[in-house]
């Protein structure tokens, strides 16, 4: 670790292995993980279904996060999410999907500070009753939380690195303290019902359970592939990349799936299903309280609390450079480059910030919306990692330079496009109206592509 924080330390604005391999786990890591576990529950017939959705999940995000390290090798550019969709595909799909995942990036930053808020609204005032006023308080504390950061981001990357890495390692030492109810509670009637359940339903009835599991799964393992973004401001991002994403989901997996028995081993499979129905699952608190007493519960709130703040600063920190990216292609204006004297993307980072505290006062409208953007969410992913088999011809001629080539090639950048299409047919069975809709929100940035640039043929067209 030391040696990575010095490699950090002696390149200039430059992002070194640990920072790039903290980001990977921020990008990844936030409330989902204290939270989806109960949504997993609820639609998974048995624990054996419950733990193979989470394995899977696993599986899969590895599979992703080594076919994203690839692109990210042959294609190490700032932006780099939004110029693979333009570089393999077409400009106009790239305005399209990367519109579509600021407005729900911003959307997700706006609700889970809200969320924190109520974490934290407890410790503060706590046995306070007016809900009016209760919803004032998490209304401005979101807003200072989003406001904070946008500063921290607006001092640099430097800066904002850093404090990235600090909120992380908040983050895991939560996870962490989450898991140790599996060393010293008492209470373990629990653990014979780990694989077994009274439930027998059919083979379909599996199927379809897997598939609503495997939504939310997919969700709280998301993100990773965000850090594309930061191709060119990585230092030795041929070889940073790829061992800062391997590094980095493979502590995610090992967390998630630590974690997730802990809650069955302690809550229960059962009653973890029936936090479910509550309209705030806390199941974080309830593990905390198993095996540290009620006060426990305060100190857990400020630990979730920070870890908002984390994911909060990384969205803030990734998003604007897809703004950049975009507008490095034309397709907005140029003034989305300017940088401030620290180099912050000064219009990029205040119009996405602006964006989120927008959203935070329709944060409970927004529910609908975060819905259907996992469904496009399935397209984006699909579609970036289906752009290997395009990108590794065109850069062919980096084959045996020093970049990362991923063993089991085309194996599996296969599984990850056809489990995101399995999650997107699960969406659009369960959620017709809304996958419908997602996809007609897609289509209509495609056409305001077209409208305001006009058709024009790809640089790559040629090619």
């Amino acid at each position: 670790m030391f040696f990575c924080y010095l490699q950090t330390m002696t390149g200039r604005n430059k992002l070194g292995l640990f920072d790039f391999t903290m980001i990977v786990v921020s990008l990844v890591i936030g409330m989902g993980i204290f939270r989806t576990p109960a949504n997993v529950a609820a639609a998974s017939p048995t624990p054996f279904i419950f733990f193979v959705a989470w394995l899977a999940g696993g599986l899969v995000a590895l599979c992703g996060a080594l076919t994203y390290a690839e692109i990210g090798s042959r294609l190490p550019v700032m932006g780099g999410y939004y110029k693979v969709f333009s570089y393999a595909y077409h400009p106009s799909i790239a305005f399209a999907i990367n519109c579509i995942i600021l407005v729900s990036n911003a959307a997700s930053g706006a609700a889970v500070a809200l969320v924190g808020s109520e974490y934290i609204t407890g410790v503060i005032i706590p046995g306070a009753q007016d809900a009016g006023y209760i919803q004032t308080v998490h209304i401005g504390i979101a807003l200072a939380a989003i406001v904070l950061f946008y500063g921290v981001n607006m001092l640099g990357l430097r800066l904002s690195a850093k404090t990235q890495s600090v909120l992380t390692v908040i983050k895991i030492t939560l996870i962490l303290l989450l898991i140790t109810p599996l060393f010293f509670a008492t209470n373990t009637n629990h653990t014979s019902h780990l694989i077994s359940s009274t439930m027998n339903p059919g083979f379909l009835e599996y199927i379809k359970a897997f598939g609503i599991g495997l939504v939310a799964v997919s969700f709280t393992y998301g993100g990773y592939q965000q850090t594309i973004n930061f191709g060119s401001e990585v230092d030795r991002p041929n070889k940073n990349i790829p061992r800062g994403i391997f590094m980095g989901i493979f502590i995610i997996i090992t967390l998630y799936l630590m974690i997730n028995y802990a809650y069955v081993h302690v809550i229960g499979f059962e009653n973890l299903k029936l936090e479910s129905l509550k309209p705030a699952p806390n199941i974080a608190a309830i593990m905390a309280s198993k095996i540290f007493g009620v006060n426990a519960e305060r100190i857990l709130s400020i630990l979730l609390f920070l870890s908002v703040l984390a994911y909060i600063n990384v969205l803030l920190l990734s998003n604007p450079r897809v703004m950049v990216a975009m507008s490095e292609d034309k397709i907005l204006p140029a003034v989305f480059q300017k940088r401030n004297n620290r180099g912050a993307l000064t219009l990029a980072l205040t119009l996405f910030a602006g964006l989120a505290i927008i959203i935070v006062f329709w944060a409970k409208k927004f529910d609908t919306l975060l819905s259907f953007t996992i469904f496009l969410d399935c397209f984006g992913m699909a579609l970036s990692a289906g752009s290997i088999f395009i990108i590794r011809k065109r850069t062919a001629h980096l084959d045996g330079t020093g970049i990362y080539s991923m063993k089991w090639y085309p194996l599996l950048p296969i599984i990850f496009i056809s489990a995101y299409t399995f999650v997107a047919i699960s969406l659009l069975v369960n959620q017709t109206k809304l996958s419908l809709i997602g996809l007609g929100v897609m289509a209509g940035f495609i056409l305001l592509y077209f409208l305001v640039k006009g058709f024009k043929p790809s640089v790559h067209e040629n090619e």
